[in-house]
């Protein structure tokens, strides 16, 4: 289980322009993901929790300090790598705890069946079943988008790019191979764009980066996700 410490996250709404100086700029000194496909790209699909009456939708609309979130997540559609993870928000700082599970125990969960979980070796998924009982929690939607990362050792920063944002709404049924989503971006041609870094992000990335003419925003796909119901 991967057990970070908290990092700062910034998120910015950026045009198309903006996507493409800024990628210009930052390619000459930031690494692609090695996990990226050849375009330097990757699909991520997340599943997440909530209950009926939107705990975490509203924990997020309200603002609330300290917050977190249960989603399952995978890549480029393989199925054979699932990571369960819980986001800890903390005003601009956030944390992520995260366990490998199994395709068999995934669709088990999402069918309802939490039997196996209980005896489960990782403490998070054992907690995740704890609070699908006290908190009603259960899988709500799914959100699928493109990431375009990169990577700079000092700081431990991570700057990507995030677009084609589209969720499943009502659908309930989840890892299916065609699943009806939509697009839920402000703008389908908008960007997200957001820097993580540890304790400091480095001058040289802040100035390739030049954000003081955007926005800063507390922008969250689970959210922008749920606008619709």
């Amino acid at each position: 289980m991967k057990n970070e410490t908290y990092r700062h996250e910034l998120k910015y709404q950026i045009s198309m322009a903006d996507y493409f100086a800024m990628r210009q700029r930052l390619r000459l000194v930031m690494k692609s993901d090695g996990h990226t496909r050849e375009d330097g790209k990757y699909t991520i699909r997340s599943i997440y929790f909530d209950n009926s009456d939107d705990k975490v939708l509203r924990e997020k609309i309200n603002g609330v300090q300290k917050r977190e979130k249960f989603r399952i997540r995978y890549y480029n559609d393989d199925l054979s790598f699932l990571v369960l993870e819980k986001k800890i928000k903390w005003n601009s700082l956030c944390r992520k705890i995260d366990a490998r599970f199994t395709e068999k125990e995934c669709r088990a969960l999402l069918k309802g069946d939490m039997s196996w979980m209980m005896a489960h070796p990782s403490g998070l998924v054992r907690e995740l079943y704890c609070k699908m009982g006290s908190q009603q929690l259960k899988p709500r939607v799914l959100v699928s988008y493109i990431r375009e990362p990169y990577a700079y050792t000092a700081g431990n920063v991570r700057v990507t790019f995030d677009s084609h944002i589209r969720s499943t709404l009502f659908h309930r049924s989840f890892l299916e191979e065609r699943m009806p989503d939509i697009d839920v971006a402000d703008k389908p041609e908008n960007i997200i764009l957001e820097i993580k870094f540890d304790a400091f992000l480095p001058d040289v990335i802040q100035d390739l980066l030049q954000t003081e003419n955007i926005r800063q925003q507390a922008y969250s796909k689970y959210g922008a996700s749920r606008r619709f119901g």
